[in-house]
């Protein structure tokens, strides 16, 4: 696949020698003309009489051999012809590159900002300087579209923050008040009310979550994800699940509350998606991060839905909120990562993250979903 600047050189190089050449068979077409014509009339004068001049005998033109020489210099002229179409299609090629890609400079300095964009570099611009063109035009049309897209993502912010502070305050006044007001003796009311009110609360805290991984990372620090498997592993139940552990060390420049998120979606999927007397195996070496469970076998099909929000599997084990992996796709692209999706054989999946800067990488296959 050839690019714009290679076409655009080829269209300069052959417009350059069409023209080029047309002048030079123009130039010896033209001069073998005027060499016939010019021989024609010495053949025309050598016939009429000569009178001697003082005396003295003349010396006429070998006029037969004025032809050959015609072809000689033509052919010697046809020669340099072909050598100078050369040296200029050469010539035409380097020149062509090199404006071809003075042309296009704008445009890659446009694709690399458009490549380097995300939520949390909306305030760059590409300001191009110069004169009043297309590229200029096309350059100010993209800042101006920066600047209502970051209009649109503050506004969104403060949306969030508003949002996430008005349903957290009467959630908890609402908490308060099952707790406080009912008494414990009224049956299966009070523990009900309190169920869907904490999982209101959760779901919140989800979509918070979620919006904060989407909009990007503002601050990296070096985190250590060894010790972020640990600190997850130790503080979550196993919920009659056996829980084993491998971790290396390995540090990834992102976001310590983001990264032990991700690490507690991944375990708390693989616990509740999971049978009892099941085991959930993660690994951690050389930045791959692996969670493997074993549990009721996913449909080939369902491999698409597994990072989409509120999408949620069926399972023995109950129903999550359907954010869980959700999260932690938004989370792993944060930090540069990629999250791989993969059936294991007697049921029960394989989730891999592999981090950005991590020694193995993972070939992509037919049964593995990559987001």
């Amino acid at each position: 696949m050839t690019t714009i600047r290679v076409r655009l050189t080829l269209t300069y190089s052959g417009l350059f020698l069409l023209t080029s050449v047309v002048l030079l068979i123009t130039v010896n077409l033209l001069l073998r003309r005027a060499l016939d014509t010019r021989i024609a009339r010495l053949s025309g004068a050598a016939v009429a009489p000569t009178a001697p001049t003082l005396g003295m005998p003349v010396h006429r033109p070998p006029l037969p051999q004025l032809p050959e020489l015609v072809n000689e210099v033509i052919g010697y002229q046809w020669q340099v012809t072909a050598f100078t179409v050369g040296i200029l299609a050469l010539v035409s090629l380097v020149v062509g590159w090199l404006v071809a890609g003075r042309i296009l400079r704008p445009i890659h300095r446009i694709t690399a900002t458009a490549q380097r964009l995300s939520l949390s570099t909306l305030h760059e611009r590409i300001a191009l300087a110069g004169p009043k063109d297309e590229l200029k035009e096309l350059a100010d049309t993209f800042d101006a579209m920066l600047d209502r897209l970051e209009l649109s993502v503050a506004g969104q912010r403060r949306f969030i923050a508003n949002a996430s502070h008005e349903l957290r305050t009467p959630l908890a006044v609402q908490r308060a008040a099952i707790e406080i007001g009912l008494p414990e003796d009224v049956g299966e009311i009070r523990g009900t009310l309190l169920l869907h009110n904490h999982r209101a609360e959760k779901l919140i805290d989800a979509l918070l979550v979620l919006a904060q991984a989407e909009h990007g990372l503002d601050n990296r620090s070096p985190v250590a994800l060894d010790q972020v498997v640990r600190l997850v592993l130790a503080e979550r139940g196993s919920d009659g699940v056996t829980v084993t552990e491998r971790a290396e060390p390995f540090v990834v420049d992102g976001d310590p509350v983001l990264l032990n998120r991700l690490v507690t979606n991944l375990l708390d999927n693989a616990v509740r998606y999971n049978h009892p007397g099941g085991t959930v195996e993660v690994t951690l070496s050389r930045g791959v991060l692996t969670v493997r469970n074993t549990g009721p076998h996913v449909p080939q099909e369902r491999f698409g839905d597994l990072f989409e929000p509120f999408r949620r599997l069926q399972t023995t084990r109950g129903q999550g909120d359907g954010l869980g992996l959700s999260i932690v796709a938004s989370i792993a692209k944060a930090h540069g990562a990629d999250v791989r999706a993969s059936p294991n054989p007697g049921g029960g999946l394989e989730l891999v993250v592999v981090f950005a800067g991590s020694e193995d990488a993972l070939p992509a296959t037919d049964d593995k979903r990559r987001r």
